[in-house]
């Protein structure tokens, strides 16, 4: 007996049950984003009081704060911050973590140091930053570079022990130059590391950021909080805290998790 054609029904069928397992994770999203903003909604109005603006009132400033253009300026500011430290922490830090999986030696000799960078508050390497280099740039940058680069090490280091030898041998047998065994060998099994440093990075690096520009810069989201704060007013520190956040969940969306698909797309490929 020769297997019947799927017929239009079961191909309906079936695109049917694609759509509704594609729209059924942000429908879920979308229910729970709701449901914390009636308990907010619940909370504002029945305990009346400034520390706890309506999610109306916080409206009401971003939108303000978006129609004079101080919003995206600052939004604009803090942002190039985090890119320029995403950049340098991941680069210095992807270097110096493979460098330390491969040559055990050297991971034993600097692995105290790294411990100890490890474990410094952020906020030592931020004050340290603005009192040898001053309240510039490149203080706030270097500042949080210099906090995110151990945890890069660190993932970096585990990928690079973890990397298989066998396709050392495979390269040189197949004369592989080292640009190509850089990008077909290191960098796939490399790639579950990277993601993860990256994602992680850019969770801790922008949370940094917003310190820096609180202790010693004239612009960003971090100084608009402080100036809210001294003015009492949560309404505006919720709205720029919101408006980040909506921004940082918009590059996650929009960017790093579409990389991490094409990144990964051999892998679906062969699977």
């Amino acid at each position: 007996m020769t297997p019947r054609e799927p017929g239009p029904t079961t191909t309906t069928a079936a695109r049917t049950g694609t759509a509704a397992s594609t729209l059924m994770p942000a429908l879920t999203v979308a229910v729970s984003l709701l449901g914390l903003g009636l308990v907010w909604w619940v909370a504002a109005n029945g305990w009346h009081s400034r520390a706890l603006p309506t999610p109306a009132a916080v409206w009401q400033t971003l939108v303000s704060e978006a129609a004079n253009g101080d919003l995206f300026y600052h939004l604009g500011a803090t942002l190039a911050r985090v890119a320029a430290a995403y950049v340098v922490a991941m680069s210095i830090g992807t270097a110096i973590g493979v460098f330390l999986g491969v040559s055990r030696r050297a991971d034993r000799f600097f692995n105290p140091w790294l411990i100890l960078f490890l474990n410094i508050p952020a906020l030592v390497f931020i004050v340290l930053a603005y009192i040898w280099f001053g309240l510039n740039e490149a203080a706030a940058i270097g500042a949080v570079a210099v906090n995110k680069i151990p945890n890069v090490v660190v993932t970096l280091r585990e990928g690079a022990r973890a990397f298989d030898p066998a396709y050392s041998d495979m390269a040189r047998v197949y004369r592989l130059s080292r640009m190509e065994r850089i990008r077909h060998i290191l960098l796939p099994q490399l790639q579950p590391y990277l993601a993860a440093a990256s994602r992680s990075g850019l969770a801790l690096i922008w949370k940094i950021v917003l310190v820096v520009e609180l202790l010693g810069r004239s612009n960003g989201v971090g100084f608009q909080i402080s100036l809210y704060f001294q003015l009492f007013d949560v309404a505006g520190i919720l709205a720029y805290t919101l408006a980040f956040v909506a921004v940082m969940l918009a590059v996650e969306f929009a960017m790093v998790q579409p990389l991490e698909r094409y990144a990964t797309r051999w892998r679906r490929r062969t699977a």
